[in-house]
């Protein structure tokens, strides 16, 4: 009887793939597997290398035990079709156009009837947080991840919600307009570099680099730069949480690592903008987006997407 399904992280640099049990909810953390993957490299060498990655997993889990892969799969990206649109984003650009979903399949030997399933990372990290993080057991529930980009999901009872009057369109808040530009611009990895360089007049390497600074004291510029970042994230946000009747907000991504840094004036102006809803930090961290791509494979989950169609 088939009763493991594998959930597959697709990264900027990496591939991450872990058995999970749907009947217990339990993402098997013994049965995983994480390769380095060139991202800019052929269409032939990206499939290569993610066939052969999951092919040692199914060797591990016993092919008649596997249930369905799902993959949380960065965008632009074709999710029902199973077809890959990265053009210029630096990421998997040669894989522009191939149909992911028939090609592993192939490579990997899978019976038609197996369900391989594709959903934007983001809103994995939000269904796995609501399925069994610190979303479970809430009907209304906001993710945002915070790293390169800026994503988000909301979800009701467990199904991202896309469309109508409480959220915006595709759940998707980067895009919106904030002060200069757009939120992305100001909620990513981009502003923190370009900030601190306003600020001190110096580059710095990496987020983390600069979150041990201020964590230790040394670079109170850095701290006040964490400080500024909550209480913006938490005036544009506010006004969606309470729209939307959030019970709680759940923040991934490598910022998240450093949530201490602007819990504080992230939470005020949350209260100020009369939506002060439970604020966490993701404990499972990259486990959450496994977690919600392995619920694809559940077709009564799948079927009540937004985008399903009937595949």
């Amino acid at each position: 009887m088939s009763t493991t399904v594998i959930g597959v992280d697709i990264g900027g640099s990496h591939i991450t793939c872990i058995g999970v049990d749907p009947a217990d909810h339990a993402v098997r953390t013994d049965l995983q597997i994480r390769q380095e993957i060139d991202r800019h490299g052929s269409a032939e060498k990206i499939l290569h290398d993610w066939s052969a990655t999951l092919e040692q997993l199914i060797r591990q889990i016993g092919r008649e035990n596997l249930a369905g892969i799902g993959f949380a799969m960065p965008g632009p990206f074709d999710y029902p079709q199973g077809i890959a649109l990265f053009q210029g984003v630096k990421k998997y650009d040669n894989l522009f156009g191939v149909n992911v979903r028939a090609e592993l399949k192939q490579r990997l030997g899978l019976a038609p009837e197996m369900p391989v399933r594709f959903l934007n990372d983001a809103t994995c990290f939000a269904v796995g947080e609501a399925w069994i993080g610190k979303g479970a057991g809430l009907q209304k529930v906001v993710a945002v991840t915070l790293g390169t980009g800026f994503g988000s999901a909301f979800i009701t009872d467990g199904i991202p919600v896309e469309t109508g009057p409480d959220v915006p369109e595709f759940g998707c808040v980067y895009h919106l307009s904030y002060r200069e530009g757009i939120a992305n611009d100001y909620f990513s990895t981009t502003w923190f570099h370009s900030r601190y360089k306003e600020v001190t007049g110096k580059d710095i390497s990496e987020v983390k680099e600069m979150a041990a600074a201020a964590s230790s004291g040394t670079d109170p510029d850095a701290a006040g730069i964490f400080e500024e970042f909550g209480a913006a994230m938490g005036t544009f946000i506010a006004p969606w949480l309470r729209r939307f009747g959030a019970e709680c907000m759940v923040i991934g991504g490598n910022i998240a690592n450093s949530y201490e840094l602007f819990e504080v004036p992230l939470n005020r102006a949350l209260a100020e903008g009369q939506a002060p809803v439970p604020v966490f930090a993701t404990e499972l961290g990259e486990l959450a987006a496994i977690a919600g791509a392995a619920r694809l494979c559940d077709d009564s989950f799948y079927s009540r997407l937004p985008f399903f169609s009937g595949k």
